[in-house]
Parts: structure tokens; sequence; C-alpha cells
């Protein structure tokens, strides 16, 4: 069994490059977006992105007022770190 998305994103929701994340940011979201991006060395943008990537993309999934709820609730299903690392290590994905 592989690790797999929930959703699939043909294509993504929101771009992975930085014009994309800021045009799913809204407001004072944006704008931390780009003092982030803007103040972060060479080698820690991508690390930026990523993280804010991920914001972004929930930010605008159609479930999220959903999923918060049952965060929320604490109805969300959840799975343990150590099971999902061995999961992609069984797949052969990355595990940073």
């Amino acid at each position: 069994m592989t690790a797999q998305p929930i959703h699939h994103h043909e294509p993504e929701r929101v771009p992975r490059n930085a014009n994309g994340i800021a045009d799913a940011l809204t407001g004072a979201r944006r704008a931390e977006f780009y003092r982030e991006l803007l103040a972060a060395a060479p080698e820690e943008a991508e690390s930026v992105l990523k993280r804010w990537w991920c914001e972004a993309m929930l930010d605008t999934d159609p479930a999220g007022d959903r999923i918060t709820a049952a965060a929320l609730d604490g109805t969300l299903p959840t799975t343990a770190l150590a099971d999902a690392i061995e999961r992609r290590r069984q797949a052969g994905l990355p595990v940073e």
C-alpha cells in the first residue's frame, strides 16, 4: 500500500511558484508571504515557498471549513508520524 493524496489536483489549485502562491493568499497573509520570501536568504527561499504553498493550498481547499471543524471537534482522522514515514519509505518516496 502506498500513501496517496486524498484529493488529486490536475492541474494543481495553487501553482508551485511565488506568483501562484501570492494569488491564492489574501490581504495580510499575502503581505506576510512576500515579507518572508524577500527576507529569506537564497538557500532559505525554497523552504519559504514550500511552507506558503501548503498554506495557500489549505486556504483554497473547498472542504477547508469542514476539515477545520473536524479538527477543532477532535473528529479528524489522524495517522501517527512514524506510520506516515514508513509508508513513504515503502513507496520509495523521500523522507525529509
